[in-house]
């Protein structure tokens, strides 16, 4: 039940939270006779949904102590029981609240790996739930780019399997030409950044993101910590030396576009990242327990599942996007101010969530998230 900092969650709230969307969004709805196994748990368990009740306030989800695990264990049998009942005569209406239900569920798995990670990092002893992890055992390929011609160009899903409502509607956008590196950069790379005194040197630096320098006390990405006169990371797997082929990872925005700047490059659009990887297959180090962490990528050419790679695009709506109507809107079209685009996805994320089209977003100071950074050029 431990809260590291208000923009991660309990791991009971997790499992207590998606539990309820499927109660709230299907079974009070389309299930007749269902009667709530606890009316608190709408407050409890709502996370941002104004429409359909009053949430309960995010930061002091972790001063919950009832219900105990326990208790949520009990609530989740419940609707599981509830909406096995309900799957038996699902209607065509019910089908996309399902599949929205599923997915919905698994992006908090992803959520339940990285917070998890925050709130164990925070103890001194370095607990490693996992073990010793296995290693990649790969070098980094030398940084090579791949250039693409300008050009009006098709963005957005195209209609084919689930898509959440943010990856469209499919539009065109017009693209100059451009360039974008092989591979994410190492910790090797972000290292010499650090040691040429990438984080002294406010001429990199967005203002903000100097702010940020200077109040939070960033001189490394997140769990990073020197020991011995050698740099070491925090993993799920304990605490590691620095593998300089890996790719850097836990980074902000911020960091990113001033390692960007330091490089002489510059971070992609999220259409430039898209148009890249289309048709590219689709691998990557899924949610493996005995490697929680990114390896080094021995393809010329890897796009996902290594790390999410910020792009230089502020979380916008797509041309003629309109959010569904009711409490479900609020899904993703609220949170489309103040954040930035990051694609492709991470060790952490499920695999079916990974493709070309996926948008995640976070706020430009988010370092929390398996975070890194792929540089793009003008061609």
């Amino acid at each position: 039940m431990i809260q590291s900092m208000p923009d991660t969650s309990p791991t009971k709230w997790h499992l207590a939270h998606t539990t309820w969307f499927f109660e709230t969004f299907l079974l009070k709805p389309h299930l007749p006779g269902y009667r709530p196994l606890n009316d608190a748990y709408d407050h409890l368990f709502n996370s941002y949904y104004q429409q359909i009740g009053s949430p309960f306030p995010r930061p002091q989800r972790g001063l919950l102590s009832r219900p105990t695990v326990d208790e949520v264990l009990d609530y989740r049998a419940y609707v599981d029981t509830a909406m096995a009942s309900l799957l038996e005569r699902p209607g065509p209406s019910l089908v996309p609240l399902v599949e929205l239900g599923l997915n919905h569920e698994q992006q908090h798995q992803e959520l339940l790996v990285t917070d998890i990670k925050h709130v164990l990092s925070l103890n001194p002893l370095d607990p490693a739930p996992y073990g010793v992890r296995k290693r990649g055992g790969n070098d980094a390929p030398g940084l090579a780019w791949h250039p693409f011609a300008g050009g009006l160009r098709e963005i957005g899903h195209a209609g084919d399997g689930f898509c959440f409502d943010n990856e469209g509607p499919r539009h065109r956008h017009q693209l100059e030409p451009f360039a974008l590196a092989s591979r994410p950069v190492t910790n090797g790379e972000y290292l010499a950044f650090m040691e040429a005194g990438g984080y002294r040197d406010p001429a990199l630096w967005l203002a903000e993101g100097w702010t940020m320098v200077g109040e939070r006390g960033w001189r490394a990405p997140l769990y990073w910590e020197q020991r011995d006169g050698a740099w070491t990371r925090y993993t799920l797997h304990g605490r590691e030396l620095i593998d300089p082929a890996e790719p850097v990872c836990h980074v902000s925005y911020y960091e990113a576009a001033a390692y960007a700047v330091w490089a002489g490059h510059r971070l992609p659009t999220e259409a430039e990242w898209e148009t890249a990887a289309r048709g590219l297959p689709v691998d990557g180090n899924w949610l493996d327990l005995s490697c929680l962490e990114p390896r080094a990528c021995g393809k010329t050419r890897g796009m996902f599942g290594g790390v999410w790679e910020w792009t230089m695009s502020a979380y916008a709506p797509y041309p003629r996007y309109r959010p569904a109507e009711g409490a479900i809107g609020e899904y993703n079209g609220k949170f489309m101010s103040n954040q930035m685009v990051l694609r492709g996805g991470s060790c952490a994320t499920p695999a079916g969530h990974v493709r070309a089209t996926y948008r995640n977003f976070f706020p430009p100071d988010a370092r929390w998230q398996f975070s890194g950074i792929r540089l793009a050029k003008d061609d």
